[in-house]
């Protein structure tokens, strides 16, 4: 009795395993990629700009001093995202290769 109980699980979890390996996960393909081709905690902006380039799009500070946290830049290159505290870079994030890749969306303006 004991063997039945335990195989209706892992029977469960075999059938939901087809369903998922069918979308493309953002996490999936980030974690394939190598992490020392992005931009590291630490860098300056002129660093980022000068590695890879200017930016498709340079996003204006959200913040700052009007506010109680401090003004956060964010470049915006066409597979990821750095986001800046002043100078320095602080987190990099991957952007989606594509809508079917299941992800973050992005910001609502």
């Amino acid at each position: 009795m004991k063997h039945r109980i335990a195989a209706i699980p892992l029977f469960a979890l075999l059938a939901f395993a087809g369903v998922a390996s069918a979308d493309t996960l953002l996490i999936e393909r980030v974690q394939e990629e190598n992490p020392a081709t992005l931009p590291v905690r630490g860098q300056t902006m002129s660093q980022v700009e000068a590695s890879y380039g200017a930016p498709a799009q340079k996003l204006e500070a959200e913040g700052g001093q009007k506010r109680q946290w401090p003004a956060i830049n964010r470049w915006v290159y066409p597979s990821f995202t750095v986001y800046f505290e002043k100078n320095k870079v602080i987190d990099v994030v991957a952007n989606k290769a594509s809508a079917e890749e299941v992800g973050p969306k992005p910001p609502i303006r």
